[in-house]
């Protein structure tokens, strides 16, 4: 454009443009290509990144509402009509243009390089660049992507040629009549828009035939061999075997040499890239380069930085390695999978994490996506990112994943739908030291790949630090005692779910554990006390601090006395507890038999059945302060309520001095021992009844305490909540205070189903349950 004159477009006098949708690969390039030539711009996007925003203020583009000097409105064909920028543009009204439609305008005086295709002319574009910047040859560019190394993806150049990624998807690559036509590769894509094959077929006819010089096509794509047969002048193929060829001669990593040979000026050339699929993106941008009269050596793509979202490495954490490609084509995760598996070696393995894109993608490609993805080694599947389409029938992840069970039943799989916290979860918990990890898709998938890779180094770092604070615990105790890390206590509770111990260990004496309580109150740790589990949720993410239990054999003492007393130990099991009393004709803990808990949990609990208490056989208990102390305490000093004892949320109880109700006879002396058969009787009364009246599946007792004056159980029974379910925790038939495992649930399922109850008892009830269960290393209140 001559100095100080005015920008014209369609034929008109226009200067101020606003992009909708300029934070997208099409629209922001394109706006940053019109403000250098003169134009004021300004767009607005509903997902500006970081990146392209930086981008963006480099040519002064104001991000903002439509402003109301705009005099034209350029669109992403993604933006729906219902767009608030394109409802006001219309009433205005501001003529509105695709963003193909104003990239072929704007172009249609430049000597156009039109890279074009299904699969891989974002890299092949920027490959071009890449050569001809080496070669400094001042063409202008639009890329449809951003470089690795922060390069602007458009500059306007000071020759009359200029390098564009044109785009099929939305019919406007009709509008172009380029100089040079790469075709990387053709494909049946977009089914939106192309309902058949012969249509796309036909599209790229034209285009080939409005090219006024060459067409550059790949020697291995048969549609494009089709294609051309159609007509098209100057055409040339480049490839193993083309006009133009290229092959791979060798691969150190992170880049490869090319050996060049038919119409190449140059012998060979090295890349800055790795696999067969970028062989084919180099070699139609070196040919496209000289067509255009840039030189070539060896060097014309040794310094290619990379496109994002293309095979871009994210970091390796902990020995795991990371990248995320941009493929939503099952002809490119193919590729992709090909290339990416020499990398794995040995016992590693290539996890794929796919997000489909589009629900009409998805729906025509369902089976083919499956059979890519079965390359991999394991699969994490997100739901389909919509790019603002409805879903339609046989378009969903679902569709993926049952024609991935049907087809691969053996490969590893994990669907998640909706619940992004458990996928991390499940990724993290899978991956490995030297596996790979690859992000697949063009939705938001690089955004989660960032956030779960931040997470994992967050954690290893924290990883670092756990195993520290395990050699030190382990440096002060006996050699029966170990400390281990991330030790699950799902199979530790009577619930079966939840996540694992940060730091764990059985203590094998009072010296032990007093060495433990010491070296973790110098190491800043929170220490958790475990007994039988039975009490108890653990939430997935487990629990960070140390968690102690009593269950060496130590702990399980029961040593009977002649006056009717027993001494036992915290970690006794309750129901051995009662067989052991009546073994001995001690009356009175019968009630303790169908408890799953052992007598630390029972005294801290006051737990209680059948209308016994633990505190009514209770005389004495023998506890440890978490500053390592033993003190012994009356029950008279101990303040003891429901499901409470209030010196034993701070404190370990060690043991107990117990008593039988037959206790002592006239004069202080022993009572004579009870009848064996008749304490055999009131346990299987007891047992009996615990059965007709309380779930056998895995649980952890009655959730909620009761109302004062009223029952838990009968209130969420009464709302109809026997059966309710998330994912495998059910509300009991037998006992609606009982949440029950049905094989596979987790602790969010636990933890949502006891918010659904809670919220519908004080719909209907006007009640506010309180859980009675502990949950394991967080507080209630955080967590409802």
């Amino acid at each position: 454009m001559r100095p100080g004159a005015r920008p014209t477009i369609f034929g008109r006098d226009i200067q101020h443009l606003h992009c909708v949708g300029i934070g997208g690969m099409g629209v922001g390039p394109l706006a940053i290509y019109l403000a250098q030539i003169g134009f004021t711009v300004s767009g607005e996007d509903d997902a500006l990144s970081s990146t392209m925003r930086e981008q963006l203020a480099r040519e002064r583009i104001a991000i903002g509402p439509l402003p109301v000097d705009a005099e034209l409105v350029v669109y992403s064909s993604a933006i729906a009509k219902t767009h608030p920028a394109y409802v006001s543009a219309v009433a205005r009204p501001l003529p509105l243009v695709r963003r193909g439609e104003l990239l072929a305008e704007v172009l249609r005086e430049k000597k156009l390089v039109a890279v074009c295709g299904s699969h891989g002319k974002t890299t092949t574009t920027a490959m071009l660049v890449s050569a001809l910047r080496a070669a400094n040859f001042p063409a202008g560019w639009i890329v449809g992507g951003l470089f690795a190394d922060d390069a602007a993806p458009a500059r306007i150049g000071s020759n009359e040629w200029v390098v564009a990624e044109v785009d099929e998807s939305d019919g406007t690559i009709e509008h172009f009549a380029p100089e040079i036509t790469v075709a990387v590769n053709l494909d049946w894509d977009h089914a939106d828009f192309y309902r058949r094959q012969a249509d796309v077929e036909t599209t790229f006819a034209g285009l080939f035939a409005r090219t006024r010089g060459t067409v550059l096509v790949s020697d291995a794509c048969a549609m494009s061999a089709r294609v051309v047969a159609r007509g098209g002048r100057g055409v040339r193929t480049f490839g193993r075997s083309g006009d133009f060829q290229a092959e791979i001669s060798a691969e150190p990593a992170d880049r490869m040499t090319l050996r060049l040979g038919g119409g190449f000026t140059a012998a060979e050339v090295v890349v800055r890239a790795e696999g067969s699929f970028n062989a084919s993106n180099a070699a139609a941008a070196l040919a496209a380069a000289q067509l255009m009269g840039a030189p070539l050596a060896r060097n014309s793509l040794a310094d290619y930085p990379g496109i994002r979202r293309r095979q871009a490495r994210l970091g390796t954490v902990a020995g795991l390695a990371v990248l995320e490609d941009y493929a939503h084509h099952p002809a490119e995760i193919r590729a992709l999978l090909g290339s990416l598996r020499p990398r794995v070696a040995g016992d590693a393995r290539l996890i794929v994490v796919f997000q489909p894109h589009r629900f009409t993608r998805t729906a025509q490609f369902k089976a083919e996506f499956a059979a890519a993805l079965a390359a991999a080694d394991s699969v994490h599947l997100l739901d389909v990112y919509g790019a603002g389409e409805p879903p339609v029938a046989g378009g969903t992840t679902a569709d993926i994943y049952a024609e991935l069970k049907r087809n691969a039943p053996a490969l590893p799989l994990t669907y998640l739908p909706g619940n992004e916290p458990a996928f991390f979860r499940a990724l993290s918990r899978e991956a490995r030291r030297g596996d790979l990890v690859a992000f697949v898709g063009a939705g938001d998938i690089d955004q989660k790949a960032r956030v779960w890779l931040e997470r994992l180094r967050v954690e290893a770092e924290a990883a670092q630090r756990w195993d520290c604070c395990r050699d030190a615990l382990n440096a002060g105790v006996s050699a029966a005692t170990r400390v281990r890390r991330e030790e699950p206590l799902a199979p530790k509770t009577t619930m079966r779910v939840g996540g694992a111990a940060r730091l764990y260990a059985e203590p094998a004496s009072v010296a032990d554990l007093q060495a433990l309580l010491r070296s973790a109150k110098q190491q800043g740790l929170e220490v958790f006390m475990l007994g039988r589990g039975s009490n108890l949720i653990v939430p997935d993410e487990g629990v960070d601090g140390l968690v102690l239990s009593l269950a060496h054999e130590a702990w399980s003492v029961f040593e009977s006395r002649p006056d009717g007393r027993v001494w036992a130990g915290a970690g006794l099991r309750l129901k051995n507890l009662c067989g052991l009393a009546a073994k001995a004709g001690l009356v009175g803990f019968e009630f303790l038999e169908g408890i799953p808990g052992n007598l630390g949990g029972a005294l801290r609990m006051n737990a209680g059945a059948m209308g016994g208490w633990m505190f009514d056989v209770v005389e004495e208990v023998q506890v440890m302060s978490f500053d390592g102390e033993i003190t012994t305490l009356a029950k008279s000093a101990l303040h003891v309520d429901y499901r409470h004892c209030a010196e034993l949320h701070h404190a370990i109880a060690l043991g107990a001095r117990l008593v039988s109700r037959r206790g002592l006879g006239e004069g202080g002396r022993p009572a004579a021992p009870a009848g064996g058969d008749a304490i055999a009787r009131q346990i299987d009364v007891y047992r009996k009844k615990r059965h007709e009246t309380q779930p056998r599946e895995p649980s952890a007792g009655c959730v909620f305490k009761n109302p004062p004056g009223n029952s838990a159980g009968r209130l969420i029974d009464e709302c109809g909540l026997k059966g309710e379910r998330v994912g495998d925790a059910e509300v009991s038939e037998v006992h609606a205070n009982f949440i029950v495992n049905r094989g596979n649930a987790s602790g969010a399922d636990v933890l949502e189903l006891i918010r659904r109850i809670r919220a519908r008892v004080r719909q209907v009830k006007g009640v506010d349950l309180q859980p009675e269960v502990l949950l394991y290393g967080k507080k209630w209140e955080d967590v409802l």
